[in-house]
């Protein structure tokens, strides 16, 4: 489920996990608040177990995060397996990266 609220004031996350979607691979990567990065990583799309292991980790990091995915469409792994777990995807299209 695509995250439909918006942020505002307090309710900023802890960390930011961004996904470029490619046709192949994706990559991820983690920020937090201060724009530092704590995650990078490059991941098959057809392995539901890699992005499962990335958002172990991401989780690991903190388990305040939001997500982000330049797909509102065509990113269906992460799409159905973000929310399973708990977590928000949003949408940020391809200009906007």
């Amino acid at each position: 489920m695509l995250c439909e609220t918006k942020l505002t004031g307090g309710d900023v996350p802890e960390i930011w996990a961004g996904a470029d979607i490619g046709k192949m691979h994706s990559h991820a990567m983690v920020i937090n608040t201060e724009g530092e990065r704590l995650l990078a990583r490059r991941i098959e799309n057809n392995e539901t177990t890699e992005l499962l292991a990335l958002i172990g980790d991401v989780l690991a990091i903190s388990d305040d995060a939001l997500w982000a995915a330049d797909l509102a469409h065509g990113a269906a792994l992460p799409i159905g397996l973000l929310p399973a777990q708990d977590q928000l995807l949003s949408y940020l299209t391809g200009l906007a990266v």
